[in-house]
């Protein structure tokens, strides 16, 4: 079977023009507790994109972990390749893809640290399992094997057992959002999409988008 014969229709849902006049940061977090809800795995995940102080683009996937606002908090290595890419370029886009649901969310805006008491307490509450992972790992650098990345691991349990203060190049960004575009696919390719942009005067505006 070629891939171009896989096809499916869109049935699941609709975005009716009422959709115009919403909130739309109060309807992401709608979608996404609906969608927690079905119990998928991941279901906070999404693809964050950078951009490279070279121009090159970026996609990887983070974990969303706090609502504040319009503001959507996940964290990272600071020395890592997205986080140097948003230390160059603040603007990032995110990406939530929920076939399930057939629907998409695509968001822009541009990112800040949050303040390092706040990755500090969050950090604290992850599993020893990643506090000590989050330690050994110079994320995006090369190493010569995965035997010596075991043992840099085995290293910092051994020196830190019941714990590790968090490194001071790990913590959480705030991607501030001012586009979202919600997609709810149709039938016959007659997708819905709302595109909301936020403007000067910090008031949302909509319109509808062509399939």
């Amino acid at each position: 079977m070629a891939l171009h014969d896989d096809r499916k229709e869109y049935i699941k849902g609709s975005l009716d023009d009422r959709w115009l006049n919403a909130d739309p940061m109060v309807q992401f977090a709608a979608w996404l507790e609906e969608y927690r809800a079905t119990g998928v795995e991941d279901s906070t995940a999404f693809a964050l994109s950078t951009v490279s102080s070279e121009g090159h683009p970026d996609a990887r996937i983070v974990l969303l972990k706090e609502l504040r606002g319009r503001e959507m908090v996940f964290y990272t290595n600071y020395a890592s390749k997205k986080g140097r890419d948003l230390a160059h370029d603040p603007s990032a886009h995110a990406l939530f893809f929920w076939p399930s649901l057939e629907r998409q969310i695509r968001i822009g805006g541009r990112v800040r640290r949050i303040p390092a008491s706040e990755s500090d307490a969050y950090f604290a509450s992850r599993p020893l399992g990643s506090q000590w992972g989050a330690a050994a790992s110079d994320q995006s650098q090369p190493i010569a094997s995965r035997s010596e990345m075991e043992q840099r691991l085995a290293e910092v349990q051994r020196a830190n057992p019941d714990g590790v203060v968090r490194p001071e190049h790990w913590g959480g960004f705030a991607l501030a959002v001012d586009r979202i575009e919600f997609w709810q696919g149709r039938a016959s390719r007659l997708h819905d999409r709302i595109q909301f942009h936020l403007s000067a005067a910090e008031t949302w505006t909509a319109q509808r988008l062509q399939p």
